[in-house]
């Protein structure tokens, strides 16, 4: 059961799940009274607040300073992806649009990853970035984060996008990467990622190799970003660079 992995009860688990979904929604901290409102958890108000303050004892819920409401931390977050969250699989559809959008670059790597990361970033609305142990980083994509709340704060995104500039801090994600059995790396916040700046932020990592190159392809944006129709798009976008690129000997 998955009360029993992390220490949380059934009621619990239920609370954190409404509250990741009206956080990913809205992008507001999230109180008692809509949670009752709106997501027929069988408990009063009173009872969700007691919940929601053992849950931010637990850690999988911070308070957001300028409200009595609360949202969801990297750890809450972390839970919801390996426990609760179902995948959205791609279609067929999806999959024949995102090889045919890079086929035509095949021939040569550097278009091959440069078209990777425009179709990334069209596909998910997010900053999309490929970094490679040669040294490359692209990226496309910066316009989309303007629009999330999260990204006006100015301290934040001066500080993401002088990092577009800096490929030994993506490099030092590419080493971290090490192999979990979904193929893919969600980085979550202040704690990944080292920086207090980046507590808001989140990024979902895919790894590609091929006889000489080897990198990774993933997404940047909020932590409330959509991580059941993102990772699949990530898992399935890196193993089609990993195929071209094994294809062509690169």
């Amino acid at each position: 059961m998955i009360a029993n992995m992390e220490d949380l009860t059934q009621r619990q688990v239920d609370i954190l799940k409404a509250i990741i979904r009206e956080y990913s929604e809205s992008g507001l901290p999230v109180g008692s009274d809509i949670l009752e409102k709106k997501y027929k958890l069988g408990v009063s108000p009173a009872t969700i607040r007691n919940e929601m303050v053992e849950l931010a004892k637990k850690g999988y819920l911070k308070k957001n300073h300028f409200s009595s409401g609360r949202i969801p931390s990297a750890r809450g977050f972390r839970f919801y992806i390996k426990h609760l969250m179902k995948q959205k699989e791609l279609s067929t559809t999806d999959e024949v649009a995102y090889k045919n959008s890079i086929w035509d670059e095949r021939a040569e790597s550097h278009r091959l990853l440069s078209q990777s990361v425009k179709v990334l970033s069209q596909k998910t609305g997010l900053l999309s970035l490929v970094t490679t142990n040669y040294g490359d980083l692209y990226y496309a994509g910066v316009a989309n984060l303007l629009t999330e709340p999260e990204f006006f704060d100015l301290n934040m995104s001066r500080i993401l996008f002088g990092r577009l500039d800096e490929y030994t801090f993506w490099d030092r994600i590419l080493n971290e990467f090490t192999e979990i059995e979904d193929q893919v790396m969600c980085m979550l916040g202040e704690e990944d990622f080292h920086d207090s700046a980046f507590d808001s932020m989140a990024s979902v990592w895919g790894e590609f190799e091929g006889n000489k190159i080897k990198g990774m392809v993933g997404v940047v944006g909020p932590k409330r970003m959509y991580y059941e129709e993102i990772i699949p798009q990530v898992r399935y976008f890196s193993k089609l660079i990993e195929g071209i690129i094994k294809e062509q000997g690169f």
